[in-house]
Order: C-alpha cells, then sequence, then structure tokens
C-alpha cells in the first residue's frame, strides 16, 4: 500500500521581477520569476520588525505563457505550488543548491494597469489565471450613490 504524501507551497506576495519566459527545444514555455513575501511583529520591547523572503518561482506551459503577459515587477499574487531542490555545479566548481516552487495555480490580486506600488482591495481586484479561454461579461457599473442608498426607501420618498 502507497502512503500518501504532499508537497504544496502557498505565497501571496509581489513580483520582484518581470518574468523571464523561455521555451524548451520542444516548444514548452517555461517562467522564472522571484516573489517577496514579508512578515511584520513587535518584539517584547515594542520594537517593530520586518524580514523579508524571496522565493524563486517557475511555471510551465500556458501558465507560463500567461505569467509573461499579465505580471509585472511588483504585481501582487496568489500562487500554489510544490517545492523542487535542485543541485548543481557552478563554474568555479562549487555545489549550489537552489529551492524553487513549481507554480500550479495563481491569481492576481493587483488591479490591471494600477500604478505598482498600490495597495487593492482584494475583493475588487482578484483576476484567477483561466485554464481555457472563456468571455467573460462585464457587471453593470454601480454608482457609489446607489451603493450607498438604503434598500428600504419607496419611489414616493425619493424628492425629484
Amino acid at each position: 500500500m502507497a502512503s500518501r504524501s504532499l508537497n504544496k507551497a502557498t505565497l501571496i506576495g509581489n513580483l520582484t521581477r518581470d518574468p523571464e519566459v523561455r521555451y524548451t527545444p520542444q516548444g514548452t514555455a517555461v517562467a522564472q520569476f522571484g516573489v517577496a513575501t514579508n512578515r511584520d511583529w513587535v518584539t517584547a520591547q515594542g520594537e517593530k520588525k520586518e524580514e523579508v523572503q524571496y522565493h524563486r518561482i517557475v511555471a510551465w506551459s500556458k501558465l507560463a505563457e500567461l505569467c509573461g503577459q499579465l505580471l509585472v515587477k511588483g504585481t501582487k499574487i496568489y500562487l500554489q505550488g510544490r517545492l523542487v531542490y535542485r543541485s548543481y555545479e557552478a563554474k568555479d566548481g562549487t555545489q549550489k543548491n537552489l529551492t524553487e516552487i513549481v507554480m500550479d495555480n495563481m491569481i492576481i490580486l493587483s488591479a490591471k494597469g494600477a500604478p505598482r506600488t498600490e495597495e487593492v482591495p482584494h475583493e475588487e481586484a482578484t483576476v484567477e489565471a483561466p485554464k481555457k479561454k472563456v468571455a467573460k461579461k462585464e457587471a453593470p457599473a454601480v454608482s457609489e450613490a446607489e451603493e450607498a442608498m438604503p434598500e428600504n426607501i419607496s419611489d414616493d420618498e425619493i424628492p425629484f
């Protein structure tokens, strides 16, 4: 009987550079980019601290092509993938080790066309990377006045 196992990484962070998309000799797209995640905390003495971790991300096939088209440095994304550990011999003869996350899924959390430093609420800006191309219908725009209007007002109570 085979035992079950799980290799899953989930991150929310910002791209540290634009994705670099290349193609294998067989024509398969491969995208590489970095994502930074940060953690804030307050010490027992009341001092604010911040720690930043940098992650190496790899995407394959259609997802790699989408990364190249949709992502730019500074984009906030949610991503899921699996950890991969590799080692290689550097030009100077030393052994180097790499840890990568091979991305399986992503959701873009930054609004399209938004400045790279602007934070956007999740509800307004979430765009999931599609597996298949599907035409989307746009929802009708709702003005701020309509959103602020209470629902229990009758037409007779409106003064105009």
